[in-house]
């Protein structure tokens, strides 16, 4: 049986942070694979949208001829880009912010304040991704005028960008980094 001068010797940890807690591990690990199918996927996107858009560019000004359906994949290239990048810069802090006032706080008030903006932000985020894939499902019939795909197409790319970005928010707003020194 322990006794009472063994109590005295156990560190506890002062928060969550400071322990490997399997759910923080699942989830990292869970979004860091994320992460690297989205960079993969934004890579294939901006190299698609140059391709197609210099092709373009060529068969206009060079054979004075058309690819129908240039602009509609172009586009989809660029909203994929731009929406599946949105969460790769969450973890980073890469995102312009203003952190004028929130910068004078005392650091435990500075991890409490990215704690409750991160759950707020996580919250707009799931709105958004059930908005578009409600925006989806009644536009599904509409297509494309120069393909033969619906042109809900285009929302696929924000509900996975949104829900990819609510979990990278959540994950702060339970387990806050280190506010910057």
């Amino acid at each position: 049986m322990p006794t009472s001068s063994h109590f005295s010797t156990l560190k506890l940890p002062n928060n969550i942070d400071d322990v490997q807690h399997p759910m923080k591990h699942f989830i990292t690990i869970t979004l860091a694979r994320a992460d690297q199918g989205a960079r993969i996927a934004v890579i294939a996107g901006a190299a698609l949208m140059i391709l197609i858009v210099s092709v373009q560019v060529v068969m206009r000004y060079v054979f004075n001829e058309s690819l129908d359906w240039a602009d509609e994949v172009s586009r989809l290239a660029f909203v994929t880009t731009i929406f599946l990048a949105i969460p790769l810069g969450i973890p980073d802090g890469t995102h312009v912010g203003i952190e004028m006032l929130v910068s004078r706080f005392p650091e435990r008030i500075q991890a409490f304040t990215l704690r409750i903006m991160s759950l707020l932000a996580a919250g707009m985020m799931m709105v958004v991704c059930y908005t578009s894939i409600v925006v989806a499902s009644v536009t599904w019939s509409e297509r494309l005028g120069s393909l033969d795909l619906t042109s809900s197409v285009f929302f696929l790319p924000v509900a996975i960008g949104a829900a990819h970005s609510a979990l990278h928010l959540l994950k702060m707003s339970i387990w806050a980094p280190e506010p910057a020194k």
